[in-house]
Protein backbone atom coordinates (compact mmCIF):
# COMPACT_ATOMS: atom_id res chain seq x y z
CA UNK A 1 0.00 0.00 0.00
CA UNK A 2 3.04 2.32 -0.08
CA UNK A 3 0.93 4.48 -3.40
CA UNK A 4 -1.43 5.62 0.19
CA UNK A 5 1.25 5.58 2.79
CA UNK A 6 0.36 8.70 4.96
CA UNK A 7 -1.94 9.70 2.65
CA UNK A 8 -6.00 10.56 3.59
CA UNK A 9 -8.47 9.40 1.55
CA UNK A 10 -12.20 10.69 1.34
CA UNK A 11 -14.66 7.90 0.59
CA UNK A 12 -17.80 9.18 -0.22
CA UNK A 13 -21.19 7.07 0.60
CA UNK A 14 -18.16 5.56 2.88
CA UNK A 15 -20.67 3.68 5.44
CA UNK A 16 -22.17 1.09 2.59
CA UNK A 17 -20.88 -1.84 1.63
CA UNK A 18 -17.86 -0.45 -0.27
CA UNK A 19 -16.82 1.82 2.62
CA UNK A 20 -16.73 -1.29 4.84
CA UNK A 21 -14.94 -3.25 2.31
CA UNK A 22 -12.28 -0.64 1.76
CA UNK A 23 -11.74 0.21 5.70
CA UNK A 24 -10.81 -3.80 6.26
CA UNK A 25 -8.58 -3.61 3.49
CA UNK A 26 -6.47 -0.40 4.12
CA UNK A 27 -6.45 0.22 8.07
CA UNK A 28 -3.68 -2.11 8.77
CA UNK A 29 -1.76 -0.56 6.34
CA UNK A 30 0.65 2.09 6.18
CA UNK A 31 -2.25 4.78 5.03
CA UNK A 32 -2.50 8.24 6.98
CA UNK A 33 -6.04 8.68 7.07
CA UNK A 34 -9.46 7.47 5.99
CA UNK A 35 -12.59 9.72 5.42
CA UNK A 36 -16.33 8.31 5.90
CA UNK A 37 -18.27 10.88 4.60
CA UNK A 38 -22.54 10.11 4.36
CA UNK A 39 -25.62 11.53 5.78
CA UNK A 40 -26.58 8.94 8.25
CA UNK A 41 -25.19 9.36 11.49
CA UNK A 42 -26.96 5.79 12.41
CA UNK A 43 -24.87 3.94 10.02
CA UNK A 44 -21.90 6.04 11.14
CA UNK A 45 -21.91 5.55 14.51
CA UNK A 46 -22.27 1.80 13.77
CA UNK A 47 -19.47 1.49 11.92
CA UNK A 48 -17.36 3.76 14.06
CA UNK A 49 -18.00 1.35 17.10
CA UNK A 50 -17.83 -1.98 14.61
CA UNK A 51 -14.17 -0.73 13.81
CA UNK A 52 -13.21 0.41 17.53
CA UNK A 53 -13.61 -3.31 18.77
CA UNK A 54 -12.57 -4.90 15.46
CA UNK A 55 -9.24 -2.64 14.87
CA UNK A 56 -8.89 -0.61 18.63
CA UNK A 57 -5.20 -0.27 17.26
CA UNK A 58 -6.45 1.17 13.94
CA UNK A 59 -9.99 2.85 14.66
CA UNK A 60 -7.91 6.43 15.34
CA UNK A 61 -7.51 6.59 11.21
CA UNK A 62 -11.06 7.07 10.57
CA UNK A 63 -12.54 10.11 10.30
CA UNK A 64 -16.18 10.71 10.10
CA UNK A 65 -17.78 13.39 7.86
CA UNK A 66 -21.42 14.14 8.00
CA UNK A 67 -23.21 15.48 4.59
CA UNK A 68 -24.36 15.02 1.59
CA UNK A 69 -23.02 15.09 -2.20
CA UNK A 70 -25.81 17.26 -2.70
CA UNK A 71 -24.45 19.75 -0.66
CA UNK A 72 -21.74 21.53 -2.35
CA UNK A 73 -20.58 23.37 0.95
CA UNK A 74 -20.95 20.10 3.12
CA UNK A 75 -18.23 18.22 0.31
CA UNK A 76 -15.96 21.24 0.62
CA UNK A 77 -15.96 20.69 4.16
CA UNK A 78 -14.15 17.30 4.33
CA UNK A 79 -11.46 18.11 1.42
CA UNK A 80 -8.94 19.98 3.32
CA UNK A 81 -6.08 18.15 3.23
CA UNK A 82 -7.44 15.19 0.84
CA UNK A 83 -4.77 13.30 -1.19
CA UNK A 84 -7.25 10.64 -2.92
CA UNK A 85 -11.04 10.14 -3.25
CA UNK A 86 -13.50 7.35 -4.04
CA UNK A 87 -16.53 8.54 -5.27
CA UNK A 88 -19.40 5.55 -4.13
CA UNK A 89 -22.21 7.89 -2.93
CA UNK A 90 -25.19 7.32 -5.31
CA UNK A 91 -28.70 5.87 -5.25
CA UNK A 92 -29.09 2.35 -6.48
CA UNK A 93 -32.39 0.83 -6.30
CA UNK A 94 -33.68 0.42 -9.49
CA UNK A 95 -37.14 0.51 -8.43
CA UNK A 96 -36.86 3.11 -6.12
CA UNK A 97 -35.38 5.45 -8.95
CA UNK A 98 -38.07 4.95 -11.07
CA UNK A 99 -40.51 6.01 -8.84
CA UNK A 100 -38.26 9.12 -7.68
CA UNK A 101 -36.32 9.76 -10.74
CA UNK A 102 -35.26 13.25 -9.91
CA UNK A 103 -33.98 11.85 -6.44
CA UNK A 104 -31.12 9.64 -8.64
CA UNK A 105 -30.30 12.76 -10.64
CA UNK A 106 -29.82 14.96 -7.59
CA UNK A 107 -27.60 12.64 -5.99
CA UNK A 108 -25.85 10.60 -8.67
CA UNK A 109 -25.75 13.14 -11.53
CA UNK A 110 -25.48 16.76 -9.58
CA UNK A 111 -24.14 15.57 -6.53
CA UNK A 112 -21.01 13.48 -8.66
CA UNK A 113 -20.64 16.92 -9.88
CA UNK A 114 -20.28 18.90 -6.64
CA UNK A 115 -17.91 16.04 -5.31
CA UNK A 116 -15.76 16.00 -8.71
CA UNK A 117 -16.04 20.24 -8.34
CA UNK A 118 -14.78 20.44 -4.55
CA UNK A 119 -11.62 17.63 -5.17
CA UNK A 120 -10.69 20.18 -7.92
CA UNK A 121 -11.14 22.97 -5.97
CA UNK A 122 -9.25 21.38 -3.35
CA UNK A 123 -6.43 19.93 -5.43
CA UNK A 124 -6.95 16.47 -4.67
CA UNK A 125 -4.41 14.09 -6.60
CA UNK A 126 -6.95 11.83 -7.87
CA UNK A 127 -10.33 10.54 -8.12
CA UNK A 128 -11.57 7.26 -8.91
CA UNK A 129 -16.13 7.27 -9.18
CA UNK A 130 -17.78 4.14 -8.74
CA UNK A 131 -20.23 3.28 -11.81
CA UNK A 132 -22.35 0.67 -12.91
CA UNK A 133 -23.58 -1.99 -15.75
CA UNK A 134 -27.09 -0.09 -15.46
CA UNK A 135 -25.08 2.57 -17.03
CA UNK A 136 -24.01 1.04 -20.44
CA UNK A 137 -27.55 1.36 -22.89
CA UNK A 138 -29.79 2.42 -20.25
CA UNK A 139 -33.31 1.76 -19.53
CA UNK A 140 -34.43 2.82 -16.53
CA UNK A 141 -33.99 5.92 -14.09
CA UNK A 142 -30.79 4.27 -11.92
CA UNK A 143 -28.84 3.39 -15.20
CA UNK A 144 -29.61 6.26 -16.89
CA UNK A 145 -28.47 8.92 -14.13
CA UNK A 146 -25.35 6.48 -13.81
CA UNK A 147 -24.79 7.32 -16.99
CA UNK A 148 -25.22 10.92 -17.17
CA UNK A 149 -22.89 10.98 -14.38
CA UNK A 150 -20.55 8.45 -16.48
CA UNK A 151 -20.42 11.77 -18.66
CA UNK A 152 -19.97 14.38 -15.60
CA UNK A 153 -16.71 12.54 -15.11
CA UNK A 154 -15.58 12.62 -18.26
CA UNK A 155 -16.10 16.13 -19.39
CA UNK A 156 -14.42 17.19 -15.62
CA UNK A 157 -11.95 14.88 -16.35
CA UNK A 158 -11.29 17.35 -19.60
CA UNK A 159 -11.27 21.03 -17.30
CA UNK A 160 -8.25 20.37 -14.95
CA UNK A 161 -4.34 19.03 -15.31
CA UNK A 162 -3.88 18.88 -11.31
CA UNK A 163 -6.67 16.43 -10.32
CA UNK A 164 -7.05 13.26 -12.08
CA UNK A 165 -10.41 11.60 -12.73
CA UNK A 166 -11.70 8.44 -13.96
CA UNK A 167 -14.44 6.10 -13.48
CA UNK A 168 -15.30 2.31 -12.47
CA UNK A 169 -18.06 0.27 -14.10
CA UNK A 170 -19.07 -3.19 -13.06
CA UNK A 171 -22.03 -5.36 -12.57
CA UNK A 172 -23.79 -7.03 -9.35
CA UNK A 173 -21.65 -7.11 -6.32
CA UNK A 174 -23.03 -10.30 -4.36
CA UNK A 175 -24.13 -10.14 -0.87
CA UNK A 176 -23.68 -6.06 -0.58
CA UNK A 177 -26.41 -4.15 1.16
CA UNK A 178 -29.45 -4.42 -0.71
CA UNK A 179 -28.91 -7.48 -3.03
CA UNK A 180 -30.55 -10.39 -3.31
CA UNK A 181 -28.59 -13.01 -1.47
CA UNK A 182 -29.30 -12.20 1.70
CA UNK A 183 -33.02 -11.93 0.97
CA UNK A 184 -33.00 -15.24 0.17
CA UNK A 185 -30.93 -16.83 2.84
CA UNK A 186 -33.73 -15.39 4.97
CA UNK A 187 -36.82 -16.63 2.99
CA UNK A 188 -35.17 -19.98 3.73
CA UNK A 189 -34.26 -19.65 7.64
CA UNK A 190 -38.35 -18.61 7.59
CA UNK A 191 -39.21 -21.52 5.35
CA UNK A 192 -40.59 -19.47 2.57
CA UNK A 193 -39.87 -20.02 -1.00
CA UNK A 194 -37.04 -18.19 -2.76
CA UNK A 195 -38.42 -15.35 -5.12
CA UNK A 196 -36.73 -14.17 -8.32
CA UNK A 197 -37.80 -12.33 -10.45
CA UNK A 198 -37.05 -13.99 -14.15
CA UNK A 199 -35.56 -17.47 -14.00
CA UNK A 200 -33.03 -16.57 -17.51
CA UNK A 201 -32.20 -13.18 -16.31
CA UNK A 202 -28.43 -13.02 -16.32
CA UNK A 203 -26.04 -10.94 -14.06
CA UNK A 204 -22.67 -10.44 -14.24
CA UNK A 205 -21.66 -11.23 -10.33
CA UNK A 206 -18.57 -10.29 -8.36
CA UNK A 207 -17.67 -9.93 -4.63
CA UNK A 208 -16.86 -6.85 -3.07
CA UNK A 209 -13.18 -7.72 -2.97
CA UNK A 210 -13.12 -8.08 -6.46
CA UNK A 211 -14.90 -4.25 -6.51
CA UNK A 212 -11.85 -3.30 -4.25
CA UNK A 213 -9.30 -4.44 -6.63
CA UNK A 214 -10.98 -3.13 -9.41
CA UNK A 215 -10.95 0.56 -8.07
CA UNK A 216 -7.34 -0.08 -7.16
CA UNK A 217 -6.29 -0.99 -10.77
CA UNK A 218 -7.85 2.28 -11.64
CA UNK A 219 -6.31 4.20 -9.21
CA UNK A 220 -3.13 2.68 -10.35
CA UNK A 221 -4.12 2.84 -14.37
CA UNK A 222 -6.61 4.78 -14.92
CA UNK A 223 -5.80 8.13 -16.83
CA UNK A 224 -8.25 10.95 -16.88
CA UNK A 225 -11.59 10.25 -18.56
CA UNK A 226 -10.96 6.40 -18.50
CA UNK A 227 -13.64 3.77 -17.84
CA UNK A 228 -12.25 0.85 -16.36
CA UNK A 229 -14.09 -2.38 -16.75
CA UNK A 230 -13.30 -5.62 -14.82
CA UNK A 231 -13.60 -9.33 -17.03
CA UNK A 232 -16.34 -10.58 -14.78
CA UNK A 233 -17.93 -13.74 -15.18
CA UNK A 234 -21.97 -13.96 -15.32
CA UNK A 235 -24.88 -16.47 -14.48
CA UNK A 236 -28.76 -16.65 -15.08
CA UNK A 237 -31.16 -15.54 -11.71
CA UNK A 238 -32.28 -19.12 -11.69
CA UNK A 239 -28.83 -20.92 -11.50
CA UNK A 240 -27.55 -18.38 -8.59
CA UNK A 241 -30.83 -19.50 -6.85
CA UNK A 242 -30.27 -23.20 -6.92
CA UNK A 243 -26.40 -22.36 -5.65
CA UNK A 244 -28.61 -20.54 -2.45
CA UNK A 245 -30.52 -23.41 -1.92
CA UNK A 246 -28.13 -25.94 -1.78
CA UNK A 247 -25.55 -24.50 0.20
CA UNK A 248 -28.47 -23.40 2.92
CA UNK A 249 -31.27 -26.04 2.31
CA UNK A 250 -33.64 -24.46 0.21
CA UNK A 251 -35.94 -26.14 -1.97
CA UNK A 252 -35.18 -25.80 -5.71
CA UNK A 253 -38.44 -27.08 -6.77
CA UNK A 254 -40.54 -24.40 -4.40
CA UNK A 255 -38.76 -21.06 -6.48
CA UNK A 256 -41.37 -18.83 -6.87
CA UNK A 257 -40.87 -16.50 -10.06
CA UNK A 258 -42.81 -13.33 -9.37
CA UNK A 259 -42.03 -11.26 -12.62
CA UNK A 260 -39.56 -8.99 -13.45
CA UNK A 261 -39.25 -5.39 -11.40
CA UNK A 262 -39.52 -1.77 -11.91
CA UNK A 263 -37.32 -1.05 -14.97
CA UNK A 264 -35.12 -4.19 -14.83
CA UNK A 265 -33.19 -5.38 -17.88
CA UNK A 266 -33.22 -9.43 -19.18
CA UNK A 267 -29.25 -8.89 -19.25
CA UNK A 268 -26.72 -6.11 -18.72
CA UNK A 269 -23.81 -5.01 -20.45
CA UNK A 270 -20.74 -3.75 -19.23
CA UNK A 271 -18.98 -2.19 -22.65
CA UNK A 272 -21.26 -1.02 -25.22
CA UNK A 273 -20.49 -1.73 -28.84
CA UNK A 274 -19.55 1.72 -29.76
CA UNK A 275 -16.79 1.67 -26.52
CA UNK A 276 -15.53 -1.69 -27.94
CA UNK A 277 -14.44 -0.25 -30.61
CA UNK A 278 -11.52 1.88 -28.70
CA UNK A 279 -11.84 -0.58 -25.78
CA UNK A 280 -8.12 -1.42 -24.51
CA UNK A 281 -7.30 -4.98 -23.33
CA UNK A 282 -5.62 -5.19 -19.99
CA UNK A 283 -5.87 -9.35 -19.48
CA UNK A 284 -8.93 -9.38 -16.62
CA UNK A 285 -9.56 -5.55 -17.11
CA UNK A 286 -10.85 -3.09 -20.37
CA UNK A 287 -9.91 0.05 -20.62
CA UNK A 288 -12.25 2.84 -22.05
CA UNK A 289 -10.48 5.59 -23.35
CA UNK A 290 -11.61 9.39 -22.92
CA UNK A 291 -12.33 10.61 -26.64
CA UNK A 292 -10.10 13.43 -26.67
CA UNK A 293 -11.47 15.18 -29.65
CA UNK A 294 -12.93 18.43 -29.37
CA UNK A 295 -15.93 20.77 -30.50
CA UNK A 296 -14.57 21.69 -33.49
CA UNK A 297 -16.39 19.01 -35.47
CA UNK A 298 -15.38 20.68 -39.19
CA UNK A 299 -12.53 18.17 -40.10
CA UNK A 300 -14.68 15.02 -39.30
CA UNK A 301 -16.44 15.68 -42.07
CA UNK A 302 -13.10 14.54 -44.04
CA UNK A 303 -11.51 12.89 -40.88
CA UNK A 304 -12.79 10.13 -39.09
CA UNK A 305 -11.84 6.81 -37.11
CA UNK A 306 -11.93 4.12 -39.73
CA UNK A 307 -10.41 0.98 -37.70
CA UNK A 308 -12.67 -0.93 -35.28
CA UNK A 309 -11.72 -3.44 -32.52
CA UNK A 310 -13.01 -6.79 -33.26
CA UNK A 311 -14.63 -7.18 -29.78
CA UNK A 312 -18.56 -6.49 -29.74
CA UNK A 313 -20.69 -5.33 -26.82
CA UNK A 314 -19.55 -7.15 -23.44
CA UNK A 315 -22.64 -8.74 -21.74
CA UNK A 316 -23.77 -10.74 -19.05
CA UNK A 317 -25.39 -12.76 -22.04
CA UNK A 318 -21.64 -13.65 -24.16
CA UNK A 319 -19.25 -13.51 -20.84
CA UNK A 320 -18.66 -16.63 -19.31
CA UNK A 321 -21.96 -18.44 -17.78
CA UNK A 322 -21.13 -19.86 -14.77
CA UNK A 323 -23.02 -23.51 -13.74
CA UNK A 324 -24.80 -23.56 -10.46
CA UNK A 325 -20.98 -25.67 -8.82
CA UNK A 326 -19.09 -22.85 -10.00
CA UNK A 327 -21.72 -20.36 -8.88
CA UNK A 328 -21.54 -22.17 -5.26
CA UNK A 329 -17.99 -22.07 -5.27
CA UNK A 330 -17.70 -18.37 -6.41
CA UNK A 331 -20.69 -17.58 -3.10
CA UNK A 332 -19.08 -20.07 -0.89
CA UNK A 333 -16.03 -17.79 -1.15
CA UNK A 334 -17.65 -14.87 0.41
CA UNK A 335 -17.08 -13.74 4.10
CA UNK A 336 -21.02 -13.41 4.74
CA UNK A 337 -21.18 -16.72 3.43
CA UNK A 338 -18.82 -18.42 5.32
CA UNK A 339 -20.82 -16.35 8.40
CA UNK A 340 -23.94 -17.37 7.51
CA UNK A 341 -23.21 -21.24 7.37
CA UNK A 342 -21.39 -21.35 10.77
CA UNK A 343 -24.88 -19.84 12.07
CA UNK A 344 -26.21 -22.99 10.10
CA UNK A 345 -23.85 -25.38 11.85
CA UNK A 346 -24.64 -24.34 15.69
Amino acid sequence: MSLFKEKTLLITGGTGSFGNAILNRFLKTDIGEIRIFSRDEKKQDDMRHEFLVKMPEMADKISFYIGDVRDLASVKNAMHGVDYIFHAAALKQVPSCEFFPIEAVKTNVLGTENVLTAAIDAGVKKVVCLSTDKAAYPVNAMGTSKAMMEKVIVAKARTTDTTKICCTRYGNVMCSRGSVIPLWIDQIRNGNPITLTEPTMTRFIMSLDEAVDLVLFAFEHGEPGDILVQKAPACTIQTQAEAVCELFGGDKENIKVIGIRHGEKIYETLLTNEECAHAIDMGNFYRVPCDKRNLNYDKYFTQGNVERAKLSEFNSNNTQLLTVEQTKEKIVSLQYIQNELAKKTK
